[in-house]
């Protein structure tokens, strides 16, 4: 596992400081919110039989033009405590070999001397179908009172996605095939909720070429830091007050925090010549993001999510800023002639709150 990443690395002083403030500021209001959050799943499951569907998209700019990720998740409640999900996704985020001047040698003499590098930014890739992301929620505690819980989960997640990534940070996602688990905890009250996200990524190796300076394809190697994960989500709804009906529109407002840490990159080329790491995109790191989000729910069903993304503390490298993100999601009920959809809904909702 991480047994290399120290305390302060995997959560920041700066990330401490403002997970308690900003848990003073929320609790001081005592209000009402949502647990559907847009970045981070909550400890509760898609009930058993229910299938979910959900296309979002992200995008951020990156010197004169957009990089963009589109995605496809299935969502299905296997059992009652257990929910699987399947993405598919495809980006413009890297070309078919990593690009050139981030692994470069030269010869001097009858010495050759490697590096790590700055690469330009900006060049058009295509897009490319990255791969299959895999997701499994287990909740193993429930405590339950009326307009009230507290509940954890277990997760685990696996990628095949094996695109030329160009950064240390990994990304099951889209970025790095590889797998990862962790624990989550969500508390609501009323209209208000509030859910911790703490895990770990492993990912493993990219195989394929660099391009030298002198456009040779050389045979490279990148092993991608391992990573932990620190997500930190609240919820408030704030419309309606009170329910009357399944069917009534809930608009919703969030904001997550979503951090990670990760250790540096180990560069090898022609399969064992060790390239020293001297770019900060290949090295250790960490940080933390904040995402405000608005959310609108439809016949408790249709769910719509927008929010822009910012730095904090540090920043990633796999991206710029700020991002953009769109989500659309929708349950489906198979088993229709045998429940009722009201009855169906009613759990969604419960769900939902």
């Amino acid at each position: 596992m991480i047994n290399n990443l120290y305390i302060n690395n995997l959560f920041p002083t700066q990330f401490v400081k403002v997970f308690g403030v900003t848990l003073v500021f929320i609790f001081s209001f005592g209000l009402k919110a949502q647990e559907l959050f847009p970045h981070n799943e909550p400890a509760s499951n898609v009930p058993k039989g229910v299938i979910g569907i959900k296309t979002f998209y992200k995008t951020y700019p990156e010197v004169d033009l957009m990089r963009r990720m589109y995605a496809v998740r299935i969502m299905y409640g296997l059992l009652p405590k257990l929910t699987v999900m399947g993405t598919i996704s495809a980006t413009n985020h890297h070309g078919k070999d990593l690009p050139p001047n981030l692994v470069t040698h030269t010869h001097t003499g009858n010495q050759t001397l490697y590096s790590t590098n700055n690469f330009q930014r900006g060049v058009v890739y295509p897009y490319i179908l990255s791969g299959i992301y895999l997701y499994a929620k287990y909740r193993f505690l429930t405590f339950d009172r009326k307009n009230e819980h507290f509940r954890m989960a277990l997760y685990s997640d696996w990628s095949n996605v094996g695109v030329a990534h160009d950064e240390s940070e990994p990304n099951l996602m889209d970025d790095t095939k590889g797998y990862g688990g962790g624990l989550i905890a969500t508390y609501l009250k009323n209209h208000f909720a509030v859910a911790f996200t703490g895990g770990v990524i492993v990912p493993k190796y990219y195989d394929g070429y660099s391009l030298d300076l002198g456009g040779v394809k050389v045979p490279t190697r990148i092993e991608y830091g391992r990573a932990a994960i620190y997500n930190l989500s609240f919820g408030y709804l704030v419309y309606p007050k009170q329910y009357s009906d399944y069917n009534q529109t809930n608009i919703n407002l969030y904001v997550e925090f979503i951090g990670k840490s990760y250790e540096a990159a180990k560069v090898t080329q022609f399969g064992y010549v060790n390239v020293p790491i001297q770019t900060p995109i290949l090295s250790k790191g960490n940080y933390v993001e904040i995402h405000p989000s608005v959310q609108v729910i439809f016949d408790s069903n249709l769910r719509i999510d927008l929010s822009v993304g910012f730095p904090m503390i540090n920043r990633s490298y796999t991206r710029f800023y700020p991002v953009y993100y769109l989500g659309i999601q929708r349950y489906f009920f198979p088993m229709a002639k045998k429940i009722k959809t009201n009855e169906l809904k009613a759990k969604i909702k419960r769900y939902n709150e």
